[in-house]
Formats: structure tokens, sequence, C-alpha cells
């Protein structure tokens, strides 16, 4: 199977699979190196470490498609690529398919804000109107070359309308051509309950480590009948949280030594990024 087909299966087994975000293609080569299934190309996890701006609508679709093809070129796991809302009109998400398609995403997300958006555990968001919303993911369906190019579909409705009408537009989306669903930012747990038993269309789940949708294992979340359990960020803030904590090292002892606890070891870092690898091809052309 292509990676397309790879995770059209995944998703359909409803198992509840981790998904973590990746930030840029070393994150996304460690999530590979630790056994995971699939990669999620953050769009907050962009814009906070490409820019270190908050997730309020600052990244275009450039940046976005860029780090699409460098992480489809370190990487060969399925990747999700997070499209924000679409940059535009639906003539605008018909060119972001295309334009994400070519550099490599395997299923592409879109939401129903406003623009710009804000990130979906923020206060202040608001949504479009439904049908505008449901022409965006037709368009999106009908944009893509390849039958295998999954379309991912998000909601922001809860916060803004209800759940009931974060449902309704679930529904239109999967009718408007939406493989897989994401109802983003439910607050209870007989809601994230509810929503397997509501919808058919498999579902993403977004477990935002201090944000507003209480956390379950990916087991519950795969009993329940979800079929990806996402973690964005969380790579971006075990990121920072060592960054800070090896920096403060630096700054108090005004000198570091390889500390396995502190620091990945040079040798680690080497093999992540394929220096053996360039090693031998050296030789090969030398």
């Amino acid at each position: 199977m292509n990676t397309k087909q790879q995770l059209r299966a995944l998703v359909q087994a409803r198992r509840g699979v981790i998904v973590p975000g990746a930030f840029n293609a070393l994150s996304a080569r460690v999530i590979e190196d630790l056994g995971f299934e699939a990669i999620y190309i953050t769009g907050a996890g962009v814009t906070n470490m490409w820019f270190g701006l908050p997730d309020q609508g600052f990244m275009g679709l450039a940046e976005i498609a860029d780090h699409t093809a460098r992480i489809r070129d370190a990487v060969s796991l399925p990747l999700i690529v997070d499209a924000d809302t679409g940059f535009g009109n639906a003539l605008n998400v018909r060119h972001t398919v295309r334009t994400l398609e070519r550099a490599g995403a395997d299923c592409i997300q879109f939401e129903d804000q406003i623009a710009p958006k804000r990130c979906g555990h923020f206060a202040g968001k608001d949504v479009i109107p439904i049908d505008e919303a449901v022409n965006k993911i037709k368009a999106a369906a009908d944009a893509r070359q390849s039958a295998d190019l999954l379309i991912l579909a998000r909601t922001d409705a809860c916060a803004v309308l209800g759940f009931e009408a974060a449902i309704e537009r679930a529904h239109r989306f999967a009718e408007a051509g939406a493989d897989i669903l994401f109802v983003e930012a439910v607050t209870s747990v007989d809601e994230i309950r509810a929503l397997p038993q509501r919808l058919d269309c498999p579902q993403l789940m977004n477990m935002v480590v201090g944000g507003k949708t209480p956390i379950f294992s990916a087991e519950d979340l795969g009993g329940m009948g979800y079929g990806l359990v996402l973690y964005a960020n969380a790579a971006l803030q075990g990121a920072v949280a060592g960054m800070q904590k090896a920096l403060t090292v630096l700054q108090e002892a005004k000198r570091l030594e390889e500390d396995p606890e502190l620091l990945i070891l040079f040798a680690e870092r080497q093999r992540l990024v394929g220096k053996p690898e360039w090693d031998a091809l050296e030789r090969l052309y030398t």
C-alpha cells in the first residue's frame, strides 16, 4: 500500500491510533524513529516554532507546503497536513489541495473558522456559515488528483454554536466528501462518548494538554470507536521544555557535559539526521 492507503486503513480500523504532531523534518524523524504510525504536520507548531507567534492565522500556504515537502523527504510515514481554513474561499481551498498534494500530503485538514483563524482551544473563535463551509469541503474533495488522498473536515462550531450544531456540520461535511471528521474542543466526557455514536464517518479526537477537552487514553478512545488520537503539539511542548532545562543549566553552571538526562548525545543526533547513510554515499561516490 502507498502512504495514503496506509492512512485510510489506520483510520478505518478505529483503534485510536496516536498521531503526534511534527513542526519540522527533525521532529518528524523522531516520531518515525519511535515507531508511531502517522504524522500530523501542525499549523500551530509551524507558527510557534517558525515564526515565534501564536496560532492565530499567521501561517500561509507557502509555509505549510514547504514544511510538508521537507518532511515528506525525511520520513516514509503517512502525513496529515493542517491547512487551517484553506487560506481563503472554496477556490483557494482547491488551490491548497493541489499544492499540498503535490508537496506530499496524504490527508489535508480544513476547518470552518472565519479568517484569521485561531487555535481551537483559544477564546474568541467564530465560524463561517454552514453552506459556505460545506462548499469548501466539496471543493477540497473535487480538487484531489489521487482518489486515495483523504480530506479531514474539522468544525469549531461546538464552542460557538453548541454541540448539536457541530454534529450537524460534521454530518454535512461527510455528505460533501470528507473522509475523516474532527469535532474540535468538546468540553465534556459525555460529548466525547457521544460523537462515535452520532457520526458514521471515522473520526479524530484532539487531545490538547492544558486545553478544554478532557484527556482520555488512546486505548479508551479506540474502544469508543475513534480512528485517530491527535497530540498535535506534544513534541513541541517537550522540545521547548527541554531547551529551557538545558539552557538554564548552561546559564547557571557556565558549562555543559554529555548528560543523556539533559541532552541528546552527539552520536544519537547524527543517527537521527542520517549521517551514517550520508557517509556511505560519500564513500560510494568518492
